[in-house]
């Protein structure tokens, strides 16, 4: 199979799923890419086992062989909100925001040497969320129902390695970003006194856009037992989303945030491998800047350098393990451990985008079934997390408030996936 028939399978596949797209574990990152990643609690860039592996670190690509994977992972994320002390304005409950509850994720990867010293690979994978209030938590301030927010980013990224005598490794990927957003129920901030653009806020439909960013890597196998890795993605600017000019900052921006990370890999013994990585999320980006003045009205929604979601930037631990248990079986598990990015200031807006997740546990096993063919299955699982607003929601009647109380959220996520991978 060609590279250019591989890139047309693979976007196929997400073709076919698009629609049923919503994760949210890092928030709205994956903690890892490829079901062997998700298995190890996401690790992947010092420690490359599929061709997917690629979209945490383009210099894997060199070590991983020729081969194709593709991957479906069944997600089910549980996610609610609680308002209290609002009574005046209607707002005081309890609701889930579950309208959708099952997802089916893709991934996809294949890789080729090129000789003994590059390889090229290509990778296909998504981030995003998705939430939907049957039952509009801003039902009080005049809100439509149902309620709530999607955002679908595909990443589609070609990428080339090259090693550097026989144990270094230097890796780039061009990185095509295709991303869907969309909004319901927030009729009650279209109007002057919130927004800079009347009519471009709420009940938009979705729109697209496009952007180009790259991907560098270096890995290094420092001894026979110890690997290094490095990887960082610089900021992607994305063209506008002009049907919410009036509800994303920078009139309709939302880019892609900068993200990098370090790793190691340390094989403790002949069958067992050990590995760790930081990796940090900057989504200080333009439509993630805080919610408070707006809510004020000391600001507008969608004015240059205006309010956005309010997340602070992350940093996340992954840690794992994998066992050789027999010819042709690996066991993985893992951990994946993280700060989630709302601060408890900003929970009100952040009901439509309750990414609270700060505990996962993984497992995960590969089973050869010839010398050419192999399955993969992997197991996430986020642990309950809830974040207790402080001072989220300004006192008083508008203008000027939105009748005081606070704002809580609550997610848990299950995730199940099977893959198979290909040997060429």
């Amino acid at each position: 199979m060609d590279q250019a028939r591989a890139g047309l399978c693979a976007t196929a596949l997400v073709a076919l799923v698009w629609p049923s797209m919503a994760l949210a574990t890092a928030g709205y990152f994956q903690i890892g890419y490829g079901l062997k990643s998700k298995g190890m609690g996401g690790v992947g860039i010092a420690l490359p086992q599929d061709a997917i592996s690629g979209a945490a670190n383009p210099a894997g690509t060199a070590w991983v062989g020729n081969r194709l994977d593709a991957g479906l992972e069944w997600f089910v994320p549980e996610r609610c909100s609680e308002i209290t002390s609002a009574n005046t304005l209607g707002l005081a409950g309890s609701r889930n925001a579950d309208g959708r509850r099952n997802f089916a994720v893709p991934d996809f990867g294949v890789s080729r040497k090129l000789g003994d010293r590059s390889a090229i690979g290509f990778t296909l994978v998504g981030n995003g969320g998705l939430t939907r209030y049957e039952q509009n938590p801003l039902g009080g301030l005049a809100g439509s129902s149902p309620a709530g927010l999607e955002l679908a980013q595909v990443t589609a990224s070609p990428s080339f390695a090259l090693r550097l005598g026989e144990r270094q490794t230097l890796g780039v990927a061009l990185n095509f970003v295709y991303q869907e957003f969309s909004a319901r129920g927030l009729e009650f901030f279209d109007q002057p006194a919130f927004t800079s653009s009347v009519g471009a806020v709420t009940n938009r439909g979705r729109d697209s856009s496009t952007g180009l960013g790259m991907r560098i890597g270096w890995l290094g196998r420092m001894t026979d037992t110890l690997s290094l890795g490095a990887a960082w993605q610089p900021r992607i600017r994305m063209g506008r989303l002009d049907h919410y000019k009036g509800l994303l900052a920078d009139g309709g921006r939302f880019d892609v945030p900068a993200n990098y990370g370090i790793g190691a890999a340390w094989q403790a013994a002949p069958a067992v491998t050990v590995a760790a990585e930081l990796q940090r999320i900057d989504f200080g980006v333009a439509s993630s800047g805080s919610t408070q003045c707006f809510l004020r009205q000391t600001c507008l929604l969608g004015a240059t350098g205006g309010p956005g979601s309010g997340w602070r930037n992350t940093t996340v631990l992954k840690l794992g393990v994998a066992w050789e248990a027999a010819p042709g079986v690996t066991l993985r598990a893992g951990a994946a451990l993280l700060r989630q990015p709302i601060p408890p200031s900003e929970t009100l807006i952040n009901i439509f985008a309750p990414a609270v997740s700060e505990k996962h546990l993984t497992f995960g096993a590969t089973w050869a079934i010839s010398k050419a063919v192999e399955l993969t299955a992997s197991a996430v699982y986020a642990l309950p997390h809830t974040v207790h607003g402080a001072g989220s929601i300004p006192p008083g009647p508008p203008p000027g408030g939105v009748g005081g109380g606070e704002a809580d959220l609550r997610m848990k996520q299950t995730g199940l996936g099977l893959s198979l991978g290909w040997k060429m």
